[in-house]
């Protein structure tokens, strides 16, 4: 298993003269300039990722991190705990939204232990990376210690590496976990410098009161344990989660092999956030799939610089936004690959 410090200096700028040749055919194809939008400033993107003016995505992968956290004693959630393994064998059975669109845009799902507090029965989809049995309560110290953020990133970093050698193309994200929007809620607050007024939501579908109680618990975690905003590891072992580390050393992982990594919603973000302070240049592989409805992730879409493809108020998790936005990725790179130039189909190009 490589390092967490031998990833991070592996990873290597967008590819500038691929960025180039894409950028002229996409000039050449048989269209207006500009025309397709979004969508060419997509495929220009995945030629630097992929160091070819017109990659081809044939295999999609939603990796699914689950864990739970100790946080959710504060009351933070509508919903218990044992919904995460509960959700877990619903996922493994094939049953939830992350399933349905997954077999809908033709992505496969991996479903990862990173943390869940409750022992689960071996399944051959069910891949195991547990650190710890959930994070402890962030409201009243460190969710885990550093060396165990550190080895969930790099179990993160490990199963990117793995599946891209395996012939993965495009990665997106997806967790599980009661309370980790409150744990995102935190990392947001921390690294964006944001208020958690402003970072925190109704996650599971608090009441109003249920808000402010979950916005105080926010603060009174950030109070507690003053995470350092400028390391990526510190903010994680402090206000963080399993799955959230875990998801971050995806990113990483992804980068470092040069993958697309397409991300969820504020869990996801908050993982990037991580992912991306402990290096910056693994901004420029990641996809936003979409806006959350939850308020601070377009504080982390800001922060981040990143344009979501979709603004759908979905704020469900499991990776269903990156399964959806995963169709408009590979469109973007089939329109760059399989579209027919002016001379190629002999139609004339504006005078």
């Amino acid at each position: 298993m490589a390092s967490l410090e031998q990833t991070v200096s592996n990873i290597e700028p967008l590819n500038d003269d691929a960025m180039e040749s894409a950028r002229e055919r996409q000039q050449s194809l048989t269209k207006p300039e500009g025309s397709l939008g979004y969508l060419e400033e997509i495929s220009v993107r995945l030629a630097g990722i992929f160091e070819e003016p017109a990659p081809v995505i044939r295999r999609k992968l939603v990796i699914l991190a689950a864990a739970d956290h100790g946080v959710v004693s504060e009351g933070v959630s509508a919903y218990p705990q044992e919904v995460t393994s509960q959700m877990v064998a619903n996922f493994l059975g094939g049953g939830a939204a992350i399933n349905v669109l997954a077999r809908q845009v033709g992505a496969e799902v991996v479903v990862v232990d990173a943390g869940v507090a409750k022992d689960l029965p071996a399944h051959p989809k069910l891949e195991l990376a547990r650190v710890g049995r959930g994070t402890a309560n962030i409201a009243k110290g460190a969710a885990m210690s550093r060396s165990d953020a550190v080895k969930i990133v790099e179990a993160g970093i490990a199963v990117a590496a793995e599946k891209v050698s395996g012939g993965v193309d495009i990665l997106g994200t997806g967790d599980m976990g009661i309370g980790n929007t409150t744990a995102s809620s935190a990392i947001t607050a921390v690294v964006t410098g944001a208020d958690p007024d402003q970072t925190t939501g109704r996650g599971t579908g608090v009441s109003e009161s249920g808000l402010r109680h979950k916005t105080d618990v926010v603060r009174r975690a950030l109070e507690v344990n003053q995470p350092d905003p400028a390391d990526g590891i510190d903010v994680l072992a402090k206000v963080g989660g399993f799955e959230i580390g875990f998801l971050a050393g995806v990113v990483l992982g992804g980068a470092e092999a040069r993958r697309p990594v397409v991300l969820d919603g504020f869990v996801s973000g908050a993982a990037a956030l991580i992912a991306c302070t402990l290096c910056p240049c693994a901004r420029d592989y990641l996809i936003a799939a979409h806006r959350s409805a939850e308020p601070g992730h377009g504080t982390v879409l800001s922060h981040l610089g990143l344009r979501p493809l979709l603004e759908l108020d979905m704020r469900l998790g499991e990776g269903a936004g990156a399964a959806l936005a995963m169709h408009l990725v590979e469109a973007a790179a089939k329109c760059m690959a399989e579209m027919a130039t002016f001379t190629d189909a002999g139609v004339s190009d504006r005078s």
